[in-house]
Protein backbone atom coordinates (compact mmCIF):
# COMPACT_ATOMS: atom_id res chain seq x y z
CA UNK A 1 0.00 0.00 0.00
CA UNK A 2 1.08 3.56 -0.71
CA UNK A 3 1.27 5.61 2.51
CA UNK A 4 -0.87 8.74 2.50
CA UNK A 5 0.41 12.64 2.66
CA UNK A 6 -0.80 14.88 4.61
CA UNK A 7 -1.48 18.18 2.25
CA UNK A 8 -0.86 20.32 5.38
CA UNK A 9 2.78 19.25 6.16
CA UNK A 10 3.42 18.60 2.55
CA UNK A 11 6.17 21.30 1.85
CA UNK A 12 6.29 22.09 -1.94
CA UNK A 13 2.49 22.79 -2.41
CA UNK A 14 3.02 26.62 -1.96
CA UNK A 15 6.81 26.57 -3.58
CA UNK A 16 5.85 28.82 -6.17
CA UNK A 17 4.26 31.63 -3.82
CA UNK A 18 6.83 31.56 -1.84
CA UNK A 19 9.38 32.36 -4.74
CA UNK A 20 6.96 34.94 -6.16
CA UNK A 21 7.17 36.52 -2.63
CA UNK A 22 11.08 35.91 -2.53
CA UNK A 23 11.13 37.78 -6.07
CA UNK A 24 9.50 40.77 -4.92
CA UNK A 25 11.33 40.89 -2.16
CA UNK A 26 14.70 40.81 -3.69
CA UNK A 27 13.62 43.57 -6.45
CA UNK A 28 12.18 45.82 -3.52
CA UNK A 29 15.49 45.25 -1.83
CA UNK A 30 17.44 46.29 -5.32
CA UNK A 31 15.51 49.29 -5.96
CA UNK A 32 16.30 50.83 -2.34
CA UNK A 33 19.71 49.86 -2.82
CA UNK A 34 19.75 51.65 -6.39
CA UNK A 35 17.75 54.99 -4.89
CA UNK A 36 19.93 55.44 -1.82
CA UNK A 37 21.70 59.06 -1.37
CA UNK A 38 24.95 59.60 0.33
CA UNK A 39 25.76 63.13 1.14
CA UNK A 40 29.14 64.35 1.66
CA UNK A 41 29.60 66.20 4.57
CA UNK A 42 30.84 69.44 5.22
CA UNK A 43 33.58 70.62 7.78
CA UNK A 44 32.79 73.69 8.49
CA UNK A 45 35.64 75.42 10.32
CA UNK A 46 34.34 78.01 13.33
CA UNK A 47 37.23 80.49 13.56
CA UNK A 48 37.24 83.16 15.46
CA UNK A 49 36.44 86.30 15.03
CA UNK A 50 37.77 89.53 17.01
CA UNK A 51 37.03 92.75 16.67
CA UNK A 52 39.09 95.47 17.83
CA UNK A 53 37.38 98.18 19.57
CA UNK A 54 37.16 101.21 17.33
CA UNK A 55 38.84 104.47 18.38
CA UNK A 56 37.28 107.43 17.46
CA UNK A 57 39.47 110.46 17.09
CA UNK A 58 38.32 113.80 18.09
CA UNK A 59 39.13 116.32 14.81
CA UNK A 60 40.11 119.50 16.24
CA UNK A 61 37.99 122.33 15.16
CA UNK A 62 39.99 124.97 13.36
CA UNK A 63 39.03 128.88 13.32
CA UNK A 64 39.22 129.66 9.76
CA UNK A 65 39.61 133.66 9.36
CA UNK A 66 36.74 134.36 6.50
CA UNK A 67 36.49 137.93 5.08
CA UNK A 68 33.31 139.89 6.53
CA UNK A 69 30.52 139.96 3.96
CA UNK A 70 30.44 142.98 1.26
CA UNK A 71 28.23 146.36 2.32
CA UNK A 72 25.20 146.31 1.37
CA UNK A 73 25.24 148.26 -2.12
CA UNK A 74 24.13 151.88 -1.59
CA UNK A 75 21.03 152.94 -3.43
CA UNK A 76 21.60 155.74 -5.92
CA UNK A 77 19.06 158.22 -6.60
CA UNK A 78 19.06 159.62 -9.79
CA UNK A 79 17.53 163.35 -10.44
CA UNK A 80 15.51 163.99 -13.55
CA UNK A 81 15.43 167.50 -14.21
CA UNK A 82 12.47 168.41 -16.40
CA UNK A 83 13.73 171.03 -19.40
CA UNK A 84 10.72 172.57 -21.13
CA UNK A 85 10.76 172.28 -24.96
CA UNK A 86 10.48 175.52 -26.69
CA UNK A 87 11.26 175.00 -30.17
CA UNK A 88 8.61 173.88 -32.38
CA UNK A 89 9.84 171.33 -34.90
CA UNK A 90 7.52 171.31 -37.94
CA UNK A 91 6.46 167.87 -38.94
CA UNK A 92 7.58 166.23 -42.28
CA UNK A 93 3.84 165.66 -44.86
CA UNK A 94 5.32 162.02 -46.97
CA UNK A 95 3.14 162.36 -49.98
CA UNK A 96 1.87 158.93 -51.36
CA UNK A 97 3.43 157.83 -54.42
CA UNK A 98 0.49 155.18 -55.08
CA UNK A 99 -1.79 156.04 -58.99
CA UNK A 100 -4.72 156.86 -57.65
CA UNK A 101 -7.83 155.08 -59.90
CA UNK A 102 -8.93 158.45 -61.27
CA UNK A 103 -5.24 159.22 -62.81
CA UNK A 104 -5.74 157.82 -66.46
CA UNK A 105 -2.64 155.39 -67.70
CA UNK A 106 -1.54 156.62 -70.96
CA UNK A 107 -1.51 153.94 -73.87
CA UNK A 108 1.09 153.45 -75.71
CA UNK A 109 0.99 151.30 -79.20
CA UNK A 110 4.58 149.73 -80.16
CA UNK A 111 5.44 148.61 -83.86
CA UNK A 112 7.81 145.83 -84.55
CA UNK A 113 9.61 148.14 -86.01
CA UNK A 114 10.27 149.79 -83.05
CA UNK A 115 11.96 146.72 -81.70
CA UNK A 116 15.75 146.76 -81.83
CA UNK A 117 16.66 142.55 -82.80
CA UNK A 118 20.73 142.19 -82.49
CA UNK A 119 21.52 139.07 -84.69
CA UNK A 120 23.67 136.29 -82.12
CA UNK A 121 25.65 133.89 -84.22
CA UNK A 122 25.38 130.80 -82.64
CA UNK A 123 28.54 128.48 -82.46
CA UNK A 124 27.41 125.25 -83.75
CA UNK A 125 29.70 121.93 -83.44
CA UNK A 126 29.43 119.19 -85.72
CA UNK A 127 30.61 115.67 -85.16
CA UNK A 128 32.96 114.40 -88.14
CA UNK A 129 30.44 111.95 -88.89
CA UNK A 130 27.99 114.25 -89.84
CA UNK A 131 29.38 116.99 -91.58
CA UNK A 132 28.28 118.17 -94.92
CA UNK A 133 31.92 119.60 -96.01
CA UNK A 134 35.11 118.02 -93.61
CA UNK A 135 38.08 120.01 -92.65
CA UNK A 136 40.57 120.18 -95.95
CA UNK A 137 43.77 118.55 -93.81
CA UNK A 138 47.21 120.27 -95.97
CA UNK A 139 47.90 118.36 -98.92
CA UNK A 140 44.07 117.14 -99.80
CA UNK A 141 42.97 120.07 -101.50
CA UNK A 142 40.64 119.29 -104.43
CA UNK A 143 39.27 116.33 -104.29
CA UNK A 144 35.46 115.23 -103.54
CA UNK A 145 33.58 115.06 -100.58
CA UNK A 146 34.72 111.41 -100.21
CA UNK A 147 38.10 111.82 -101.21
CA UNK A 148 38.74 114.65 -99.39
CA UNK A 149 37.34 112.64 -96.02
CA UNK A 150 39.17 109.29 -96.40
CA UNK A 151 42.57 111.82 -97.02
CA UNK A 152 41.65 113.44 -93.99
CA UNK A 153 41.67 110.52 -91.76
CA UNK A 154 44.69 109.06 -93.60
CA UNK A 155 46.80 112.01 -92.79
CA UNK A 156 45.64 112.28 -89.24
CA UNK A 157 46.99 108.89 -88.87
CA UNK A 158 50.39 109.67 -90.67
CA UNK A 159 50.70 112.87 -88.73
CA UNK A 160 50.48 110.31 -85.44
CA UNK A 161 53.05 107.90 -86.70
CA UNK A 162 55.77 110.75 -87.23
CA UNK A 163 55.10 112.19 -83.92
CA UNK A 164 54.61 109.29 -81.76
CA UNK A 165 57.46 109.35 -79.04
CA UNK A 166 56.83 106.57 -76.10
CA UNK A 167 57.19 108.16 -72.85
CA UNK A 168 60.49 106.67 -70.86
CA UNK A 169 59.24 107.33 -67.88
CA UNK A 170 55.91 105.27 -69.22
CA UNK A 171 58.74 102.40 -70.27
CA UNK A 172 60.24 102.20 -67.12
CA UNK A 173 56.87 102.09 -65.26
CA UNK A 174 55.59 99.44 -67.55
CA UNK A 175 52.66 101.75 -68.61
CA UNK A 176 50.81 100.55 -71.77
CA UNK A 177 47.50 100.60 -73.19
CA UNK A 178 44.74 102.87 -75.12
CA UNK A 179 44.08 106.43 -75.20
CA UNK A 180 41.42 108.43 -76.55
CA UNK A 181 41.75 111.08 -77.82
CA UNK A 182 38.75 113.95 -78.75
CA UNK A 183 39.76 117.20 -80.18
CA UNK A 184 37.79 120.09 -82.09
CA UNK A 185 39.11 122.22 -85.22
CA UNK A 186 37.36 125.43 -84.39
CA UNK A 187 35.70 127.67 -87.80
CA UNK A 188 39.25 129.06 -88.36
CA UNK A 189 40.91 125.74 -88.45
CA UNK A 190 42.75 126.23 -85.81
CA UNK A 191 42.87 122.50 -83.24
CA UNK A 192 41.06 122.83 -80.01
CA UNK A 193 39.39 121.09 -76.47
CA UNK A 194 42.10 118.76 -76.86
CA UNK A 195 41.12 115.83 -74.17
CA UNK A 196 42.10 112.15 -73.74
CA UNK A 197 41.51 109.30 -71.32
CA UNK A 198 43.70 106.58 -70.96
CA UNK A 199 45.00 103.71 -68.31
CA UNK A 200 48.01 106.99 -67.06
CA UNK A 201 48.33 110.52 -66.59
CA UNK A 202 51.97 110.48 -68.66
CA UNK A 203 50.20 108.59 -71.73
CA UNK A 204 47.63 110.95 -71.62
CA UNK A 205 49.67 114.15 -71.67
CA UNK A 206 51.68 112.34 -74.52
CA UNK A 207 48.89 111.30 -76.90
CA UNK A 208 47.56 115.63 -76.31
CA UNK A 209 50.98 116.90 -77.21
CA UNK A 210 50.84 114.61 -80.72
CA UNK A 211 47.12 116.14 -81.44
CA UNK A 212 48.69 120.01 -80.42
CA UNK A 213 50.91 119.33 -83.09
CA UNK A 214 48.36 119.40 -85.90
CA UNK A 215 48.73 121.96 -88.53
CA UNK A 216 46.11 124.69 -89.59
CA UNK A 217 43.69 123.56 -91.85
CA UNK A 218 40.64 124.89 -94.14
CA UNK A 219 37.40 124.52 -91.52
CA UNK A 220 34.88 122.03 -91.57
CA UNK A 221 31.87 123.61 -93.48
CA UNK A 222 27.83 123.01 -92.81
CA UNK A 223 25.46 124.95 -95.20
CA UNK A 224 28.34 126.72 -96.75
CA UNK A 225 29.30 128.31 -93.28
CA UNK A 226 32.32 127.60 -91.26
CA UNK A 227 31.85 125.12 -87.98
CA UNK A 228 33.40 123.73 -85.27
CA UNK A 229 33.86 119.98 -85.81
CA UNK A 230 34.71 117.52 -83.26
CA UNK A 231 36.94 114.30 -84.21
CA UNK A 232 37.73 111.47 -81.42
CA UNK A 233 40.95 109.17 -82.84
CA UNK A 234 42.66 105.82 -80.73
CA UNK A 235 46.31 105.86 -79.98
CA UNK A 236 47.60 102.65 -78.97
CA UNK A 237 50.65 102.74 -76.74
CA UNK A 238 52.61 99.01 -76.40
CA UNK A 239 56.16 98.07 -76.61
CA UNK A 240 57.59 95.19 -76.36
CA UNK A 241 60.28 93.48 -73.95
CA UNK A 242 63.60 92.97 -75.79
Amino acid sequence: MKPKKNPEIEIGRNSSLYFAIGLNLMLFMSWQALEYKTYDKEIASIDIVEVDEEVEEEIPVININTPPPPPPPVAITETIEIVEDAEEVEETVIESTETALDDAIEERVVSVSDVDVDEVEEEVEVPFAAIEDVPVFPGCEGKSRKEMKDCFQKKIQEHVVTNFRYPQTAIDLGIQGRVSVIFVIDSNGITTKVRSRGPDRILEKEAERIIGLLPKMIPGKQRDKPVKVSYAIPIFFKYQEG
